[in-house]
């Protein structure tokens, strides 16, 4: 297959504003005046093929928004490489941004309150030359007929929609510039769970018919089983673990992966047992040294303190980031 989207070593970190009280204990030699920064990600490589799609995974805070961000070219990056179709995104051209799109958790905050759903589709298209203004009409219809909405619609405003509407118009103004890849950034979890499965179904009908890539930035770990064809888990700003979907839920081979399987509800399980993962997400101004979950993980090590463990090969296209691997024992 073909590479359309690589990261190697990406990393953003977030400089923080000191306090007044701070600053002036600073000036008057009361204090170290240091530049106090968080990194929301933390060298992170991944790689999506073309036509593939690609779940991003875990807790709120882990940095996996901020992945998305960066790829989509919303955030720049602190450092480590960005490539799409083998091109370096750097210094992105505007080809490049109209290529990748966005699909944001919250279509009622995404879309412009003031514009009728007409010019919320048609407007990036219109400014970038895509389409004539007097086209304009003929070319909204199409896109929501595609999202399985009706034309009339084009004349009303989002609040006249339902969330699961509000996001198929979402959707059709990312489709609106012809792009090959799109971040879902959370794109269903604001829904009802009747609505996610049809939000969800739109999106692998749209990969079918326009062959589209997606990385798909959820905390739903039933979600990502049904779409994604790889899985890739972050906690605190790194990859964990990352394989193909089956190889995920079936043989979790990192702590963490196994602790968010076994914290996720499932209602085909023959005995439901809920057993949320202890402890909480440590904060990244903070981050602990060695493996950051080992304060968390039941099999930790004093060496999981100690040294932060490297994302290596355990099986053919399956990885994980755990010293149970150099022992010969798994989790």
């Amino acid at each position: 297959m073909t590479t359309m989207l690589e990261t190697r070593e990406l990393s953003k970190s977030f400089s923080l504003k000191r306090s007044s009280l701070s600053r002036a204990a600073g000036a008057l030699g009361l204090s170290r005046q240091e530049d106090r920064r968080v990194y929301a990600v933390n060298e992170v490589s991944l790689s999506v093929d073309q036509g593939e799609v690609l779940g991003l995974v875990g807790e709120s805070g882990c940095g996996k928004s901020t992945v998305g961000r960066m790829i989509a070219g919303l955030l720049p990056a602190t450092s480590g490489d960005l490539a799409f179709e083998g091109k370096d995104m750097s210094r992105p051209s505007v080809d490049t941004h109209l290529n990748i799109q966005m699909v944001f958790q919250n279509p009622y905050a995404s879309l412009n309150p003031r514009q009728r759903v007409d010019q919320v589709i048609s407007e990036a298209a219109i400014y970038h030359g895509l389409i004539r203004k007097k086209d304009a009409s003929s070319f909204v219809a199409g896109l929501l007929q595609q999202v399985g909405l009706d034309a009339s619609y084009a004349s009303r405003y989002p609040h006249q929609f339902s969330g699961g509407q509000r996001q198929r118009i979402a959707i059709a103004r990312a489709l609106a510039l012809n792009p090959k890849f799109i971040v879902c950034d959370e794109a269903v979890s604001a829904l009802d769970v009747s609505v996610q499965a049809q939000i969800l179904n739109l999106f692998m009908d749209l990969r079918e018919s326009k062959g589209l890539t997606y990385l798909f930035i959820s905390h739903n770990l039933a979600v990502v089983e049904y779409i994604a064809d790889r899985v890739a888990i972050m906690y605190l700003g790194r990859i964990v673990e990352l394989a193909d979907t089956r190889s995920v839920f079936a043989r979790p081979n990192h702590p963490y992966t196994q602790a968010l399987i076994a914290d996720a509800p499932r209602l085909d399980a023959k005995v439901v047992e809920h057993r949320p993962i202890q402890g909480e997400l440590p904060s990244p101004l903070k981050p602990p040294s060695g493996c950051t979950f080992h304060p968390r993980c039941p099999h930790a090590m004093p060496r999981c303190s100690q040294e932060r463990p490297a994302l290596t090969s355990i099986a053919p296209g399956h990885w994980s980031a755990c010293h149970l691997n150099d022992t010969g024992a798994s989790a």
